[in-house]
């Protein structure tokens, strides 16, 4: 430390608290106004980071970045400045405190009052509205009604009806915390009103924060309400720039008994098919039994169009070998790699996304950017990254599976034998996979598509065929079962401790079986698969919502099913489980 250094913090000619610190962090000197910072006495040889919980290191890298940290003491926020001096060999740091309060006080004060835009959907209105007694439909609407402006005042926000089901609303964004911190109380104040009907009100909703005009700040609302909506329902989503956080999701989602939406989808379909030249069939990375069912419906589809569609597969599971075994063998089907199917796109070619609308995990990424039309069919709820400006989507998170809305399409847009008799399988097969034996997630149409296929010459019998494991997935899955462990409040976990190709099929039936048992709310698997990366199967039945929970490693899923992909040791995912469970 030189002379003059030690010469300006003796004197106090510095206007400001200083003191300086070496490696180790401690505090060499002090000018006397760092009183107003610290009240301790005895500063010199004090540890900085117990004082402020700030690292040695990163005050040394402040210095070298430009950067700053900020620390409250006594009702007043200071900017810590930390300048190293060039010739100081011993590399001391001095760091000096500069009162930022009011300037702090400034910012908060106009953070607080920035506006926040929200949008409100009453989901699934009209077939609410026609489930409703005619006696009592009237009260039921003003008590909707009611809650969601009551729910408003409480934000001294302004709030506008748009339409029988649609409300804008806007608020402080001093309230947003409050919000978040009740959780939207409004989403189960809502779900119980007592509506006669066979399913309970909930709502939707998108906020959007921290635009930097309120056109922008709308249209993250509307974005976040897009996200809602696509999620299913019953649930709010806040967007705050590039931030996203969810809320809610409890109720399974309903069925929409109209099929109105699958023909014009078909229409649409058929006439996109009609005018490509070249088409290419698409799922997920790793495709399963839904995802592979959904392909054949909808190469068929393009057939009956006198098409001739490439579908790519670059990796398959060993749970899969058998059917795309057939189907290979069969010469009806032209599988392609991701690099083949590279070299023959153009920007006119038609891509169809099937079983995902996430762009991280389709089969080939780079056709979503060499294509400019792309198609979208997936029954999973809305994530973010969703696949961009897509030409026509079909994303229907009541469905139990893809399998389900291609074979709903094909309904509508093929006579009455048009499928060979594999096809008609493999999407049974789909069916079944999805829904655990046609046991979770079904709904009326689920029932009616599978008997759609049954016509079509799908044999069970034969579908159960392509479900037949090998001696060692047993072995594996009857460890698993015997080694599961059971937590309070109805949750059991358990972890397959054998590496193998098929790892997250295994938990995932795991997972299943362990629903059976009494008492049993929700279930988590994990196991190894053969990359190294550790898989994660949830499910439940339906009190929990394990859609979240797998969110927050990165996946996804539905309320009753949800799976990930993590690269941290099973016995760690197993872990934090538990903890999300209990802040849940």
């Amino acid at each position: 430390m030189t002379s003059a250094n030690l010469d300006r913090i003796v004197s106090g000619s510095i206007p400001m608290p200083v003191c300086i610190i070496n490696k180790n962090g401690k505090i060499t000197m002090a000018n006397d106004k760092i009183g107003e910072v610290f009240i301790y006495d005895a500063i010199i040889d004090a540890d900085f980071f117990a004082l402020t919980g700030i690292k040695t290191a990163e005050l040394y890298e402040s210095a070298e970045t430009n950067t700053y940290h900020l620390i409250k003491r006594n009702d007043r926020v200071f900017k810590l400045i930390c300048q190293v001096t060039p010739e100081d060999e011993e590399g001391h740091l001095t760091i000096l405190f500069s009162d930022v309060t009011g300037f702090e006080e400034l910012k908060e004060k106009y953070n607080n009052e920035r506006i926040c835009i929200g949008k409100i959907q009453i989901d699934n209105y009209d077939e609410l509205i026609s489930n409703i007694p005619l006696d009592i439909r009237g009260e039921v609407t003003n008590q909707i009604d009611k809650a969601v402006r009551n729910w408003a005042e409480k934000l001294n926000g302004s709030i506008n009806r748009l339409g029988d089901d649609k409300y804008v609303f806007s608020f402080q964004q001093i309230y947003l915390e409050k919000i978040i911190a009740l959780k939207f109380e409004i989403l189960d104040e809502v779900r119980n009103i007592e509506t006669g009907a066979d399913f309970p009100v909930s709502l939707s909703i998108g906020v959007g924060a921290l635009g930097k005009s309120p056109m922008q700040t709308e249209s993250y609302a509307d974005a976040a309400l897009d996200l809602a909506l696509g999620r299913g329902g019953d649930q709010a989503v806040i967007k705050k720039g590039s931030q996203i956080e969810y809320f809610g999701g409890k109720l399974q989602t309903v069925e929409k008994r109209n099929k109105g939406k699958s023909r014009i989808v078909g229409h649409a379909l058929k006439q996109l098919i009609d005018q490509s030249k070249k088409i290419f069939i698409m799922g997920h990375v790793n495709p399963d039994m839904d995802c592979f069912g959904a392909t054949l419906g909808v190469m068929r589809l393009c057939a009956l169009r006198e098409k001739e569609p490439y579908i790519i597969i670059d990796n398959y599971k060993e749970a899969l070998s058998t059917i795309y075994k057939e189907a290979k063998d069969s010469d009806e089907y032209r599988f392609i790699n991701s690099e083949k199917a590279i070299s023959l796109a153009d920007k006119d070619s038609l891509v169809i996304v099937l079983d995902t609308h996430r762009s991280s995990i389709v089969q080939c990424p780079e056709l979503i950017n060499i294509c400019e039309k792309i198609v979208i069919i997936d029954h999973h709820r809305r994530v973010e990254d969703f696949i961009e400006n897509p030409t026509l989507a079909y994303m229907e998170s009541y469905a139990s599976s893809t399998s389900e809305l291609v074979a709903e399409i094909l309904q509508y847009m093929t006579s009455k034998k048009s499928l060979i008799k594999l096809e008609a399988e493999a999407l049974l097969a789909g069916m079944t996979v999805d829904t655990n034996g046609f046991t979770v997630k079904t709904g009326v149409r689920t029932f009616e598509a599978a008997a759609w296929l049954r016509r079509q010459g799908a044999d069970p019998t034969e579908v159960r065929r392509f479900f037949q494991e090998d001696k060692d997935s047993f072995i594996i899955k009857t460890k698993a079962l015997a080694d599961a462990v059971f937590h309070e409040g109805g949750i059991v976990t358990s972890i397959c401790t054998t590496k193998h190709a098929d790892e997250q099929v295994i938990c995932a039936q795991v997972a299943d079986e362990l629903l059976t048992v009494k008492g049993i709310k929700a279930s988590f698997v994990t196991g190894k698969n053969s990359e190294g990366l550790t898989v994660i199967s949830a499910r439940s039945l339906g009190e929990v919502n394990v859609q979240v929970i797998m969110e927050k490693f990165n996946g996804g899923g539905h309320l009753t099913t949800a799976a990930a992909q993590v690269d941290i040791s099973p016995e760690e995912a197993i872990e934090k489980i538990l903890e999300y469970m209990e802040e849940e």
